[in-house]
């Protein structure tokens, strides 16, 4: 089992960046897949990027392709996501997930296991 904290949200500005952090406890986090999530008002949560727990291996969301990279730093149980470029349709909360050996989903069903969420908002 893991335990996820969301941090680094907040207010900018259209074209600044933030890097969002999920920290984990519990053992193992190298074996857990890790994707980051994302609920605006009135809307469904959606993929937004995903590292997988064997060979790092990210895939990421059309509408935040080439603009946020996700990554992983095992030795402190952290995931982070670099967001660049940011728009004012980015703004949602955002979530972290992860799952036990996981293949990559892009589903949060097969996501057993969520942080708390951290607030973005763009203003343009």
């Amino acid at each position: 089992q893991v335990q996820l904290v969301d941090s680094g949200g907040g207010l900018v500005q259209a074209g600044a960046s933030l890097r969002l952090s999920c920290a984990a406890s519990g053992r193992s986090f190298a074996t857990y897949t890790m994707a980051w999530f994302r609920q605006a008002p009135g809307k469904e949560r959606e993929f937004v990027a995903v590292i997988s727990w064997r060979v790092d291996n990210t895939y990421y969301a059309d509408s935040v392709k080439g603009r946020f990279t996700i990554s992983r730093d095992n030795a402190k149980n952290t995931v982070y996501l670099q967001m660049n470029s940011l728009k004012p349709e980015d703004t949602a909360v955002y979530y972290c997930a992860a799952d036990y050996l996981g293949n990559s989903g892009t589903v949060p069903q097969q996501y057993p296991y969520w942080g708390q969420g951290t607030q973005v908002t763009v203003s343009s």
